[in-house]
């Protein structure tokens, strides 16, 4: 009998991730899956909830609604930064993603959203935020503690 996916288990897998217009913003290349530990943080609830109770060889489908995935947007997240702030020579447009040092010095992303000869507006938010995203998944291997 196979293991069934349950909190600590090492899971390989083949996943895509796709948002309501059926375009994909992540997945597992076919030959490279993924492998991660079941409760370890590393996941948003609602993707391990959709892990749960499955076995090697088995597929699901599920949607998962933004608070269980990367949860909604939150205004105090986008800031308006000095243009000055930025290095001489940034070409700045709408959508670009750029890395700044948070109080800890990690690499935290963020995109411009606007910006105008005096200010720039980035959001700290993640970029699938308040989004439904379909997350398909094939179980490859289930490994329990």
């Amino acid at each position: 009998m196979s293991a069934i996916i349950e909190r600590g288990s090492k899971v390989t897998l083949h996943f895509s991730l796709k948002l309501d217009d059926g375009s994909v913003v992540d997945s597992t290349p076919s030959e490279k899956p993924a492998s991660l530990i079941i409760g370890d943080g590393n996941l948003p609830e609602g993707f391990e909830e959709t892990l749960y109770g499955l076995a090697s060889g088995e597929d699901r489908v599920s949607r998962i609604p933004p608070e269980k995935a990367f949860g909604m947007p939150n205004p105090n997240n986008v800031h308006r930064v000095p243009r000055g702030s930025f290095a001489s020579g940034v070409e700045l447009e709408e959508g670009l993603v750029i890395s700044f040092a948070d109080a800890a010095n990690s690499e935290l992303p963020g995109v411009v959203r606007n910006f105008d000869d005096e200010m720039v507006e980035v959001d700290f938010n993640h970029p699938l935020a308040g989004r439904h995203l379909t997350f398909e998944v094939q179980i490859l291997d289930v490994q329990i503690p």
